[in-house]
């Protein structure tokens, strides 16, 4: 028999596929599919319902700035996922502790988490799990490097790189825009937040660029350092691992095409006057490139690689997962939708069935990692884990 009743906030790319996961392996009976647009909330209940062929999903409107609705509408739910902007993340967290729901979101804000944490008592005083930055990077990477090191007995080092890419790259960059434009800005441009020598350190964003090799057909890329993909997990394993890194993966190019932008002055915040009119370089960036990088009908993939380096059984040992996944022909998802909103809503599914801890968690604290991956497997992500 059925049991749960979710609901996903936010019902755009992402919040669909995480609609589709429940009613295909979340043993659902209910799935509210909303959003602020109706027309965006009914498309997105219709087609998890064509695909899963089922009545499961319904479509709602909501304004999730609105904190009594939110906390109205939580009421008839046992778990939500917020896959909408992560600066309402700290408010909906609120909403959910009030309603006493289980909460999943895709975060991408560190700062944001670290607020969410705060609320750690509250939550466990309403018996609710609540564990942000559960999408792709930051998520599914920090689960792997978390994996990854419970089979070690002691981690040296981990290395997490991470890119959603074209899968024919076209000009100005290289580059097919496959989730929110002001995402993809926040994680290229200000600090990250790295282990080195044990200790948490702050490094520059658009950093370190690297070359790395992927097996066919993606082949050579390059890799440099952004924020927020590592998310907590600098803090949590302080002096516990001497190296933990995250960077993003891109086509050889995209680095000195986009830096060259930020020297420019093209992506400051400081408003300059233009015709006696103030304006903000980056908010017009975000205005023009969607339209530039968008390339609809072309197909994505994702690659994805978490490294892990240390002592087993007295000898050095390395584990390394990867994922590389194509555009879903038979749902139509692309890979950056299934990457992220697979591996979320699965963090939502065992949160469900109470199989996560009570209170606000971070990821990397909150999954049996063994149960949580062969699930993931099971269901269709094709990760590879190789030993050296």
């Amino acid at each position: 028999m059925s049991k749960f009743r979710y609901l996903v906030l936010g019902s755009g790319m992402q919040g669909r596929a995480c609609g589709y996961y429940f009613s295909k392996f979340g043993d659902a009976k209910e799935i509210g599919m909303a959003d602020i647009s109706m027309d965006v909330a009914q498309k997105a209940a219709e087609r998890v319902n064509a695909l899963s062929s089922s009545t499961l999903a319904k479509a709602i409107q909501i304004d999730a700035k609105n904190h009594a609705s939110l906390v109205q509408t939580f009421k008839n739910y046992d778990a939500v996922l917020s896959a909408i902007d992560y600066s309402l993340n700290v408010d909906i967290t609120k909403a959910a502790i009030e309603a006493g729901i289980h909460l999943v979101d895709l975060g991408g804000n560190t700062d944001i988490v670290k607020a969410q944490l705060k609320l750690n008592d509250a939550a466990k005083s309403k018996n609710v799990s609540i564990v942000p930055d559960c999408g792709l990077a930051p998520g599914l990477g920090n689960t792997l490097a978390a994996y990854g090191m419970e089979m070690l007995d002691e981690t040296e080092e981990v290395q997490i790189r991470c890119g959603g890419l074209a899968q024919e790259p076209k000009p100005p960059l290289d580059y097919k825009l496959v989730f929110s434009i002001r995402g993809l800005t926040n994680e290229y441009l200000g600090k990250a937040w790295v282990l080195r020598n044990s200790k948490v350190a702050e490094i520059d964003t658009f950093s370190e660029l690297e070359s790395i090799d992927f097996e066919a057909p993606v082949g050579r890329c390059e890799a440099f350092v952004t924020t927020g993909g590592s998310s907590t997990c600098p803090w949590t394993f302080e002096n516990k691992v001497k190296t933990y890194e995250y960077k993003t993966v891109r086509y050889p190019g995209h680095y000195d095409k986009f830096k060259c932008m930020v020297d420019l002055g093209l992506l400051d915040l400081e408003p300059v006057e233009v015709n006696g009119v103030p304006v903000v370089p980056r908010e017009i960036f975000h205005k023009l490139a969607p339209a530039k990088l968008d390339f609809p009908g072309d197909k994505d993939l994702v690659v994805l690689r978490a490294t892990c380096v240390g002592i087993k059984s007295g000898k050095r040992k390395a584990y390394q997962f990867d994922l590389m996944l194509f555009q879903d022909e038979d749902t139509g998802f692309t890979a950056m939708e299934m990457g992220t909103g697979y591996p979320a809503a699965l963090v939502l599914i065992h949160a469900a069935r109470g199989q996560t801890p009570k209170g606000v968690v971070s990821l990397e604290k909150a999954l049996n990692h063994d149960i949580y991956m062969e699930e993931l497997i099971k269901n269709g992500l094709p990760i590879k884990k190789t030993e050296s």
